[in-house]
């Protein structure tokens, strides 16, 4: 078991009473835990933020009275819920963002000329992004992140949302731009 996985079930014994989880959730978790991280870290940015976000999505599913069946696409359906759940949770902030450890140690492992301007300046690109991001609506910032961050299709996106190619393709333009706007007013800014 994973320190994320040891993290999560003795959260889950820590608090409010639940059930014990069933052999399903616990297989689900087994499968997906990663990605429902990979998916909070490349959102939030950071390590400690992902590992929450990864708490949440399973504690909900954990205490949800009504069995939700995820058979038919377990991945779409925790991949949703790591988007929104990363979402929230950057919404709910009102402190400015920290910066992550992770965040210097690609630069700093790949050698020792590390730009500090630029990695500042990288840094601080993915602050407006994320900022901008969170300027979306919930559905747009969702089809946004898919598609951007994750390097899902239009096609796969509208099937995981049940939508159509052209509403995805739509929602994506209007996103874009008005992401594209923010970081214009950044960019202006510096």
């Amino acid at each position: 078991m994973s320190h994320e996985e040891d993290s999560l079930l003795a959260t889950v014994s820590q608090t409010d009473p639940v059930p014990p989880p069933s052999a399903n959730l616990e297989s689900i978790f087994q499968a997906h835990h990663g990605q429902v991280f990979g998916t909070a870290y490349r959102l939030t940015g950071s390590a400690q933020d992902a590992e929450d976000v990864l708490q949440t999505v399973f504690l909900r599913l954990l205490r949800r009275q009504e069995e939700i069946d995820l058979s038919p696409s377990p991945s779409s359906y925790l991949y949703r819920a790591a988007v929104n759940a990363s979402l929230d949770l950057l919404r709910s902030r009102s402190r400015s963002p920290a910066v992550a450890l992770d965040d210097l140690a690609e630069p700093l492992a790949n050698g020792s000329a590390v730009d500090p301007d630029r990695l500042h300046g990288d840094r601080e690109m993915r602050g407006v992004l994320r900022q901008a991001i969170l300027g979306l609506s919930p559905k747009s910032a969702e089809i946004f992140s898919m598609r951007f961050l994750e390097g899902s299709s239009n096609q796969e996106i509208a099937a995981v949302l049940g939508m159509s190619q052209t509403a995805v393709g739509v929602t994506l333009h209007r996103a874009r731009n008005q992401v594209k706007k923010e970081i214009r007013v950044y960019i202006g800014e510096h």
